[in-house]
């Protein structure tokens, strides 16, 4: 299951990890966050081990996506060492989503 993130924790889990991070940034009236969300949760199990999947509440979390840039949800950013690598805005299938993930590896 995606891991929640919020302001106060998105140093220690997303920048400071070993391994590569897929960042979901969602809200709740969100549909098109909605419509991914399962694909989110899949890749989490399917990555397990391999790849930090987490979700961060716009709403609820300002900081952070201010910090990034984020103007649309969903946005899905992939870090690598602390460092944004790629992004992909919208409610994107999910092989588009694994292949950036593949490429972390």
């Amino acid at each position: 299951m995606a891991q929640q993130v919020n302001d106060n924790n998105f140093e220690e889990i997303v920048l400071k990890s070993d391994k590569p991070v897929l960042v979901d940034f969602w809200a709740e009236w969100c549909g098109p966050c909605r419509a991914i969300g399962p694909i989110i949760e899949e890749l989490s199990k399917e990555y397990d081990g391999k790849v930090v999947v987490v979700k961060l509440n716009t709403d609820e979390n300002p900081v952070t996506p201010t910090n990034y840039g984020i103007r649309s949800i969903p946005t899905l950013l992939f870090f690598k060492n602390g460092q944004v690598v790629d992004k992909l805005i919208g409610a994107v299938p999910k092989p588009n989503i694994k292949a950036k993930l593949d490429a972390l590896l």
